[in-house]
């Protein structure tokens, strides 16, 4: 960047605009409000070099900003309004919290003078944020705007990344000030020691039973390729922690499976017999230890080795025997380094092989219409950079088993379990990559949550298809519902509109699908159509997972209570 006049003076807001053309924004995503117009007014001038997408919105633009920062490695840019703009984007600073993602969300703010009085919108963000953000901070003064943006930049990719909040009040954002030289941020991350790989490589050596699990933020292409060959030379097993599927090809002869809701049982039989357990990134969260039941706490029975990007997280739950920390890309790069072990579980490796492709197979349901067989259609028919992304609920089971991710971000969703989050990080994935086929899957319960976005693919021409799966009840709720209260529905049925209209409404291609036999048809009108595209898929109520029924779920639990 040019060395700044210091002669001139700026706003707070052109000073913010400034900063975030220095730290290399192209892409900023949010709803206006008046309490930021002054920034909204510098982003203007700066058009040529920072797109601001308008969403419908807080919480679809705080889903965009995150699947930004996950497909980047950079921070995802979000700008609301205080008060309700504020609370409404709350939702995806707690996934990008959750997901290790690099954020920084702008929030307008009263004047500085309104302060302590309840004024219009007034919120302390330090106090709302504070669990859910490594930092949040209120920029009183125009000249500390860059000082306190590049600490924002600096902070969100560093360490474990995470989300960052700035406040912004009205009167900072035109009050002047001069200009200073600043330099784009730099991501800042521990390095593995020459001991601890050398005590991984002696305990790989002494190992029967090894088993490596991946997951986490905080990763990038050549880490992904550096674990691979990792892998590789060491003909270790490896499956993936909860949505993290596309830190390695499901392809690959040495990947066995996700270990996360709905897990294949021989990957829980093969971790629970492990004698050394090696974890590459995951915190180890609920969903990935069956509510912290497969790994036993505080001290594993297996020999256990972490890695992960924060110290904070090292020791937090369990005990190991080794405990790295390092960034995903520094501990990838000492790895393969490593000298590979002539191990003696090449056999068992192809085994657990054997048993995930017997877990992709197709399976029988309820109904006209089997997502097993969808996802494998898709599986043969989508090149193989494309990126599927999707929300919460059972409707995710069916992709999280039945496709095969290629690579490094070709998967999409949030480890919070947020609803709605797959329909704007679908937009968001289109905008960023728009040569790449993006398929965002939704529930009908998850959809109608941030449908809306619909509008904003439609205005950036983000040619992405949507895939509703709708069978009129929030399913993963009413499943856990007949399994402990059976027979005894309430509050998990849905009223659903033609979503097949709805996006035609909103000017795009939508068609409903209710056979199996008429799914590739409409999936290549989709894939042919001029604009965004979105697919209806209704099926059986009762075809509630891939494992089991609903039926067969409430039968059980009736059966329990005799």
């Amino acid at each position: 960047m040019k060395a700044a006049d210091s002669t001139l003076t700026r706003t707070g807001g052109q000073l913010l605009v400034d900063s975030l053309k220095v730290h290399g924004v192209d892409l900023a995503f949010g709803v206006p409000g008046e309490s930021y117009l002054s920034v909204l007014d510098a982003l203007h001038d700066a058009q040529d070099q920072i797109k601001f997408i308008i969403c419908r919105q807080e919480g679809g633009a705080s889903n965009m900003a995150e699947a930004y920062g996950k497909l980047t490695g950079r921070p995802g840019i979000c700008f609301v309004t205080r008060g309700p703009g504020a609370t409404n984007a709350s939702i995806g600073l707690h996934t990008a919290f959750q997901d290790s993602t690099p954020l920084i969300l702008f929030i307008g703010q009263i004047d500085t003078e309104y302060t302590e009085r309840e004024s219009f919108q007034e919120i302390d963000y330090r106090r709302m944020y504070g669990q859910m953000s490594k930092w949040v901070a209120q920029i009183d003064r125009a000249d500390r705007v860059q000082e306190m943006v590049s600490h924002a930049f600096h902070l969100a990719v560093s360490g474990r990344p995470g989300p960052v909040v700035l406040a912004l009040p009205e009167d900072m954002q035109t009050a002047m000030a001069k200009p200073v030289n600043t330099a784009r941020y730099q991501r800042v991350a521990a390095h593995p020691g020459a001991s601890d790989m050398q005590k991984l490589r002696e305990m790989l050596a002494q190992a029967e039973r090894p088993f490596v699990m991946l997951g986490g933020g905080g990763w990038n292409k050549q880490a992904c390729d550096d674990v691979q060959a990792f892998i590789e030379a060491n003909g270790l097993p490896v499956a993936c922690s909860y949505r993290c599927q596309d830190l390695f090809d499901n392809r690959h002869p040495n990947y066995v499976g996700d270990v996360a809701v709905g897990m294949n049982p021989a990957i829980e039989q093969r971790i629970r017999n492990a004698d050394l357990l090696i974890a590459i990134g995951p915190r180890l969260g609920e969903w990935t230890t069956l509510n912290y039941t497969l790994i036993d706490i505080p001290r594993p029975k297996q020999k256990f080795v972490h890695i992960h990007t924060g110290a904070e997280e090292l020791g937090r739950v369990y005990q190991g025997d080794l405990l790295i920390n390092s960034g995903m890309p520094e501990f990838g790069a000492a790895a393969r380094a490593l000298a590979p072990v002539q191990g003696r579980w090449i056999e068992s490796t192809q085994a657990a092989r054997g048993e995930y492709e017997a877990w992709q197979k197709p399976v029988k349901v309820p109904g006209a219409l089997n997502m097993s067989e969808v996802i494998l259609h898709l599986r043969k028919r989508l090149p193989p950079d494309s990126i599927l992304t999707n929300g919460a609920g059972n409707f995710s089971l069916w992709p999280h088993r039945f496709y095969q991710y290629t690579g490094f971000r070709t998967q999409l969703g949030p480890t919070s379990g947020a609803m709605g989050y797959g329909v704007p990080a679908g937009v968001a994935a289109k905008l960023v990559h728009p040569d790449r086929t993006v398929i965002a899957f939704a529930g009908d319960g998850d959809f109608l949550m941030n449908g809306q976005e619909l509008a904003t693919a439609a205005q950036y021409n983000a040619k992405v298809i949507f895939i509703v799966v709708n069978n009129g009840m929030y399913g993963t709720i009413r499943m856990h519902q007949e399994k402990h209260f059976p027979g005894r529905v309430s509050g998990t049925s849905l009223s659903n509109p033609d979503f097949a209209a709805l996006a035609r409404a909103y000017g795009l291609h939508g068609e409903v699908v209710e056979k199996t036999s008429d799914f590739e048809a409409a999936f290549e009108r989709a894939m042919n159509a001029k604009t965004a595209a979105l697919l209806e898929l209704r099926i059986d109520p009762d075809a509630i997972s891939p494992r089991t029924t609903l039926s067969a779920v409430r039968a059980e639990a009736l059966k329990n209570q005799k």
